[in-house]
């Protein structure tokens, strides 16, 4: 088997690095690197998983992801189907936070910024905003002085913004190791491919090669959530999406399509997790659309 890189190096050519991509699907292993990267999702739909943080992501949604936090941008299945002509299109801003609290921040006038910047260890979900993207779409077409003035204004307006979304909700899982971080990465494919049918205890503790004991303590240690927690939350995200594409015949269809034993189950598990029944959750979602 390949091992996979965890930490990937990121450009050190310019103090910000955009990337702008089109592709099949995003990179598909969880992953670190150092900068600070902010990720508008142009097009493409699918599962972020961020530290200890899980939801389902679409296009349009803007993203910040910590320094040294652990993700992955999981696309949905479709994409990685041959016959499916399907592209996600995304642009990603890379900078690395100490390197730019230490030069362009110095200044007093920074203050403000240097502080958000500072606070950006968990990661967080940005609101809906078309300045946002209009500023960073600036960024992209840009060069040199006036990419970074373009910068420094995303920076000031994202950290006036309210309602901002947290990410993780603690930084401890950020001092994971290399061999954990490719570990971890084995044990959250595994779930991802084959959440549908029973994964028992046993079986994915020897995939992580761990008595079911240690595993336990490993999984709680690095995620903050119990196994049984973690793998319910992925199903019920992905029962979010089948919900609102509206290609189910009843919500016992959409329980059994996503690894719940029986209806009963599911409708306790969704609501724990959403804070609403799965019909509830259809009915908010029309509701939007009229």
């Amino acid at each position: 088997m390949k091992v996979v890189q965890f930490t990937i190096p990121v450009s050190k050519e310019h103090t910000i690095v955009v990337q702008e991509d089109v592709l099949p699907h995003y990179y598909n292993h969880l992953h670190r690197h150092r900068e600070v990267q902010i990720e508008w999702v142009v097009e493409g739909t699918g599962i972020l998983i961020a530290g200890n943080y899980m939801q389902r992501f679409e296009s349009g949604d803007v993203y910040i992801i910590g320094a040294n936090q652990s993700h992955i941008f999981k696309s949905d299945e479709v994409y990685f189907q041959s016959e499916e002509d399907k592209k996600i299109h995304s642009i990603s801003i890379f900078f690395d936070p100490r390197q730019l609290s230490e030069n362009l921040l110095r200044l007093p006038e920074m203050t403000g910024i240097r502080k958000f910047v500072d606070s950006l260890h968990n990661g967080m979900q940005l609101p809906e905003s078309d300045v946002i993207k209009k500023t960073i779409t600036e960024i992209v077409h840009s060069k040199e002085s006036m990419r970074v003035a373009s910068f420094i204004r995303l920076l000031h307006q994202v950290s006036t913004v309210r309602n901002i979304k947290p990410l993780a909700t603690n930084n401890s899982e950020q001092i994971i190791s290399e061999v954990e971080g490719i570990r971890m990465d084995q044990i959250f494919q595994y779930l991802v491919a084959n959440y549908k049918k029973h994964i028992s205890l046993t079986e994915i503790s020897e995939i992580a090669s761990l008595t079911p004991q240690a595993f336990c303590r490993y999984f709680k240690k690095h995620t903050d959530k119990t196994f049984v927690s973690f793998l319910n939350e992925l199903r019920v995200n992905e029962a979010c999406k089948m919900i609102v594409s509206g290609k189910f015949d009843s919500f016992s269809d959409v329980s059994y399509q996503t690894g719940f034993d029986n209806v009963t189950n599911f409708n306790r598990v969704f609501k724990k997790t959403m804070s609403q029944s799965p019909r509830e959750y259809l009915k908010d979602f029309r509701e939007r659309l009229i």
